[in-house]
């Protein structure tokens, strides 16, 4: 986000053991004007956040979650303290309405403001200042909150929820974007498209924060970032289909293994190492001949292949014998 100022900005002071929002000098271009969703999903307890904005990188400012905790959507004149202090309040025992309200009440940006917060437990709160720029407005509903400002029409929040309530058999991360996807058809951004971000985060704590987010996907600068952000989901859906594939071969899940790989290459059939990897997983289950043919369709197609394969055995990846690992590379 571009950093020019405005005449006030809430800004975070942390004093002992409270937290304390004061009226300083406003980031004048910090802002998100942008149509965005926080929501849970009732089945499996993930809970998300999506935005589309016509600004740049819009993700990293906007969408914040903690896997057991909760997620928050910070917009219109940003505070980004929002969303730190709004995951970190639900931590300490806040509901999301709780939370909410403390910081608000703090901010004497809170005019200018758009945030909702939506914690593990599903309860949500939606701020819209009296000063963020028309169209503007919000939805709370069971298990969401949908919101909106700088719109072409006061139509885009509405189809937002109605999506959202219409799309309940979708994974979350489809559902999400299904709702983004309803508004950019409704209306959408006046001034148009140019960024988006979706992340799903656990229902329960992970004890590595590595593994916080299920799903992290963010389109920076595109012409079309829905359109870049749903081919991006396919990708995502088919590389977890592959991870979970070499933890089942760490398993020694060969059934598994090749149902995961399977699933990952139909959906990107032209993938090479999507391809690669379940040959060797043949290989190494004793079904040499047939990974054969892939290897010969993946060496023909890329060369650096079949050098990555002399690799293979030394770290332990390709454990044929030396005149089966020959023959895979006279293929």
């Amino acid at each position: 986000m571009k950093l020019t100022f405005l005449r006030f900005f809430a800004v975070l002071i942390v004093s002992g053991s409270s937290v304390e929002l004061q009226a300083q000098t406003v980031y004048k271009d910090q802002f998100a004007h942008t149509f965005s969703i926080v929501a849970r999903d009732a089945r499996t307890g993930e809970m998300a956040v999506g935005v589309q904005s016509h600004w740049f990188s819009v993700g990293t400012i906007v969408s914040w979650g903690k896997s057991g905790v909760g997620v928050v959507a910070t917009q219109s004149f940003v505070n980004p303290a929002y969303g730190p202090e709004g995951i970190a309040l639900m931590e300490k025992g806040k509901n999301a309405e709780e939370a909410l309200d403390f910081l608000v009440a703090q901010d004497e940006g809170r005019d200018v403001r758009q945030v909702a917060m939506l914690d593990v437990n599903g309860n949500v709160s939606a701020h819209t200042g009296k000063k963020c720029i028309a169209s503007a407005g919000q939805i709370t509903g069971k298990n969401y909150s949908v919101q909106a400002n700088m719109m072409l029409n006061d139509q885009v929040v509405p189809a937002m929820a109605k999506a959202f309530e219409e799309n309940a058999n979708l994974p979350l991360a489809d559902r999400v974007l299904a709702v983004l996807l309803a508004a950019q058809e409704a209306g959408g951004d006046i001034r148009g498209q140019q960024s988006a971000a979706i992340i799903v985060v656990h229902g329960d704590k992970v004890d590595q924060p590595w593994l916080d987010k299920k799903v992290d996907l963010r389109v920076d600068d595109h012409k079309e970032p829905l359109k870049e952000m749903k081919r991006l989901l396919k990708v995502h859906k088919a590389y977890d289909h592959l991870n979970k594939g070499d933890v089942a071969m760490e398993k020694a899940d060969m059934a598994m293994a090749l149902k995961e790989y399977a699933a990952a290459e139909a959906m990107f059939p032209n993938n090479l190492e999507m391809k690669y990897w379940k040959a060797v997983t043949l290989a190494n289950n004793g079904r040499l001949e047939e990974a054969k043919p892939i290897f010969k369709e993946v060496f023909e197609k890329d060369e650096n292949w079949r050098t990555l394969t002399k690799r293979l055995p030394d770290s332990g990846l390709l454990t044929i014998s030396d005149t089966e690992i020959q023959g895979i590379l006279d293929l």
